[in-house]
This record gives structure tokens, sequence and C-alpha cells, in this order.
């Protein structure tokens, strides 16, 4: 798939933003903890985890669509799944969302997966051609 940069650029704000709304709307005063709209909704049994399934599950698909490596998807996808497990947990859960952040950690991985892939492409480049001489 050939994407235009301005495309993948604006992609990833989009992308930045959701995850930070998602895992940082706020810090705590005196920590370097975040508090986002997954630990705000979590707090509410079962409905609240599977609602900050959606934004998790999209910012996977548009993953894929930029082009990041399926290592890449499988990897965001376990720190989905364990966000999704351990953070149904009541409390443990609650303060496990706090400390791990996956939207961000998805995030900070999809822009380290994609710079690996660009950086792989611009060492390709094409042999020189050579012209044969009739003898």
């Amino acid at each position: 798939m050939n994407i235009e940069p301005q495309t993948i650029d604006s992609e990833l704000a989009r992308l930045r933003r959701v995850a930070w709304r998602m895992d940082a709307l706020f810090y705590i005063p005196g920590t370097n903890w975040s508090v986002g709209l997954d630990n705000i909704l979590g707090l509410v049994p079962v409905v609240g985890d599977v609602a900050t399934l959606a934004p998790s599950v999209w910012m996977i698909w548009k993953a894929r669509q930029l082009g990041a490596t399926p290592g890449a998807l499988a990897y965001m996808s376990c720190n989905l799944l364990a966000d999704l497990l351990i953070g149904s947990i009541p409390l443990v859960g609650d303060i496990f969302d706090v400390v791990y952040n996956a939207n961000i950690r998805n995030y900070r991985l999809l822009e380290k997966n994609l710079a690996k892939v660009a950086a792989r492409a611009e060492q390709v480049t094409p042999p020189p051609t050579r012209r044969i001489m009739p003898a």
C-alpha cells in the first residue's frame, strides 16, 4: 500500500490524540501517573471496559492500514488483551490501567515500527543500470 506522507502524519496525529485522551487526560499531582477516559470508564464494571475496547481496536486497525508489520500488530494486540483482561479485575484492574497505559504504549510502538519500515525502504535502492556494448 502506498500512502502519502502527509496522510500518514495526519493519521498519526489523530491516533496520538485518541491514545492520549484514552490514557492521559490529566496527571495525578506529585506523580508520573496519568488518568484518561480508559481509567474513568473502566470504573464502571464490564460496560466500561467493553466501551474502551472500541477506540483501542480502531487504533490497531488504523496501524494495519498505515503499514505496521505483523509483529507490531501482534504486540499491540497483546497490549490490548492485557489491558482488557487485567483491567477487568475490580480494583487491581483500575490500578493496572492507570500504570500500564496500553493505548499510549501502542501508539509509541506504532511510531517506532513505521520509522523502522520507512528506514528499511530508504535503504533499498535500485542497482545502477549498465549498458552492454555490442561486440
